[in-house]
């Protein structure tokens, strides 16, 4: 961790100048150790971590495969949330793709007509529908729309056609931008009630 270019008994401060080893205060020194000692082990804890997510992603797809084979199937590709459990049940592995989405220009056009319905029913009784597309629209600080929040407009049961044209341009207008892979462990737990619950093997610093 030590930059070979700094001269023997010399440390460099954060301003990138050398300064003698005599001169610098010994708890200074140990916390220097002590943070670069905990940078080693953590690199490679990060690297044995993401030879793990690797393999496990790879097994998980090789089984996916293997299973689908029992029926004449063929699957490709490592996208889709899966769910593995042992034969007693105790234990189960979940594959989970979370996908990030946002909407292109046809969420305006969305909008517009979102607006003609509500102004059309302005006279009727659902003001609750204003409310909701008010809060549906809303952009947070970043200036970014919830993409649930709209979606979920679609899951109203409306019959008016210039709605539904709406609710298609909605759907039209969803982009993938991204996605993550996530791996999670459980355990289940049984409790003297004899319900269970699951517990989490966590897989990360903070959740440990």
């Amino acid at each position: 961790m030590q930059n070979t270019s700094i001269p023997e008994g010399f440390m460099e401060d954060p301003q990138g100048r050398l300064v003698p080893l005599a001169t610098i205060k010994p708890i200074d020194l140990e916390r220097d150790k002590l943070v670069r000692e905990i940078v080693v082990k953590a690199t490679a804890l990060s690297a044995a971590i993401a030879g793990f997510k690797s393999g496990v992603f790879g097994d998980i797809a090789a089984f996916v495969s293997l299973s689908a084979e029992q029926y004449g199937a063929k699957i490709g590709g490592t996208k889709g949330n899966v769910t593995l459990a042992t034969f007693d049940g105790r234990y189960r592995v979940q594959r989970a793709i979370a996908e990030t989405l946002t909407f292109d220009e046809r969420l305006q056009a969305a909008k517009a007509l979102i607006d003609n319905c509500i102004r059309r029913w302005s006279e009727g009784s659902r003001p609750e529908i204003q409310v909701l597309v008010n809060d549906a629209f809303r952009v947070d600080q970043q200036g970014n729309i919830n993409t649930g929040r709209v979606l979920g407009l679609r899951r109203l049961d409306i019959a008016d056609p210039e709605w539904k044209l709406a609710m298609t341009a909605i759907g039209d207008a969803v982009q993938v931008v991204g996605s993550k892979s996530y791996i999670r462990v459980y355990e289940r737990l049984d409790r003297l009630d004899g319900t269970e619950d699951w517990k989490p093997i966590p897989l990360d610093v903070a959740g440990a």
